[in-house]
């Protein structure tokens, strides 16, 4: 049987165990979930006049550890230019539906980037997608992703981690917008050579903010625009960065799909 036939073979065989274990917990361990999809802009109006300095101003001002400004200290022209440069980009990504593609000119580029086994796969989920009975806790950058455990095996983050393949690959539960910043900075900053391909969970608000420091990094990848309880005003998203965020956020099912098409296309090539 040829290597890619088999792959496909064995995630049929996953989708159907996962699911199968996924309905069983569910009657035994019933988790919190939306009763419906709330009809919510991603970005209030009034959000949106001035985002770009908003998004600058709010880094800045709770750059806790000062790690944006020792790294453009570091590097003050580099990294200034390209910011500079992606400020005069009227929009610096291409969205298809629920995805959001930065530094790739269309989906299968991105499919291409996947399945280079050389570059680095960063797979990342905001914390604000974790269900509330998550037993690492919701507001954390832990996730124990147990296939076994009644939580993690009906949470598509869980199944996500347990599909995906470990080769070249690092997980990250992002409690804040600084924080998959820092962890962008240090893979890019420590190893100029390292290449990088993300797919990252987000609210459409922290995808816009994040866009042009994206580009400042020249990251290749995609975010994944969360629905549900999503932040979609400053006021909002500066209080779940605190961990203040009553609500949920999903990704619908026809993203939870080809997200899992994705991963696919990256485990083929491992």
């Amino acid at each position: 049987m040829h290597p890619k036939l088999k792959i496909i073979n064995e995630y049929q065989d996953f989708e159907k165990k996962w699911e199968e274990k996924s309905k069983k917990s569910a009657q035994s361990h019933p988790l919190k979930t939306l009763k419906s999809l709330p009809k919510m802009e991603g970005i209030d109006p009034s959000t949106k006049k001035n985002l770009r300095l908003k998004a600058f101003k709010y880094l800045m001002k709770h750059d806790q550890y000062r790690l944006f400004s020792k790294y453009f200290l570091d590097k003050p022209f580099k990294y200034g230019y390209k910011l500079i440069r992606s400020y005069f980009t009227k929009q610096p990504y291409l969205r298809q539906d629920d995805f959001f593609l930065y530094g790739v000119k269309s989906m299968q580029e991105f499919i291409s980037l996947l399945q280079d086994p050389e570059r680095t796969f960063i797979l990342g989920f905001s914390y604000c997608h974790k269900p509330f009975e998550c037993p690492s806790g919701r507001f954390t950058d832990k996730c124990i992703h147990d296939p076994h455990h009644p939580v993690c095996s009906q949470c598509f983050i869980g199944k996500c981690c347990n599909f995906t393949s470990k080769a070249n690959t690092k997980l990250l539960f992002i409690p804040t917008v600084h924080y998959i910043g820092e962890k962008m900075l240090e893979e890019v900053h420590n190893d100029p050579k390292k290449k990088i391909t993300f797919l990252i969970t987000a609210c459409e608000l922290s995808l816009e903010m994040f866009k042009d420091f994206g580009n400042m990094l020249r990251l290749q990848g995609i975010g994944v625009r969360l629905d549900g309880r999503i932040c979609n005003t400053m006021k909002a998203f500066e209080l779940s960065e605190k961990g203040i965020k009553p609500g949920l956020t999903v990704v619908l099912d026809k993203t939870q799909q080809k997200m899992l098409e994705l991963l696919l296309e990256r485990k083929t090539q491992n």
